[in-house]
């Protein structure tokens, strides 16, 4: 009596068998490389343009949660303004987020309604040359 009959099938089936074995392996690679590899990349580049872009002015939030604005940048660090006199340095890796004011994302929108309805008084400009 054997008690694991799937290594018996395994060894008498051959070639077929490895197949088989190594299928699930490769699935469950692709699986790894498209959920979860694959978006920390991207996100890693997105995290390393804004840290690149820092400049000025900006608002920013730190990996520790302290929330300021960029008083100045150097090559590897970046002096963020917390307070009326209080100043701190850190490292430009330090840098979480920059926060988008709701004032600049309102004026943002509104540069992008523009062109579009630019876009739709031509169109109906052209269809009454047309009439």
């Amino acid at each position: 009596m054997n008690f694991i009959p799937f290594l018996q099938t395994a060894a008498t089936a051959g070639s077929g068998s490895l197949l088989m074995t190594v299928l699930p392996f490769g699935l469950i690679i692709l699986i790894f490389y498209f959920f979860i590899i694959r978006p920390q990349n991207k996100k890693q580049k997105e995290t390393e343009k804004m840290i690149a872009a820092l400049k000025k002015g900006d608002r920013v939030i730190t990996i520790g949660g302290i929330h300021g604005v960029v008083s100045s940048t150097r090559e590897q660090t970046v002096i963020v303004k917390v307070d009326e006199n209080v100043k701190i340095e850190f490292n430009r890796s330090a840098i979480a987020q920059v926060v988008v004011d709701k004032t600049e994302k309102v004026k943002d929108d509104k540069a992008k309604d523009k062109p579009s309805e630019q876009a739709e008084s031509s169109v109906a400009e052209e269809s009454e040359k047309k009439d």
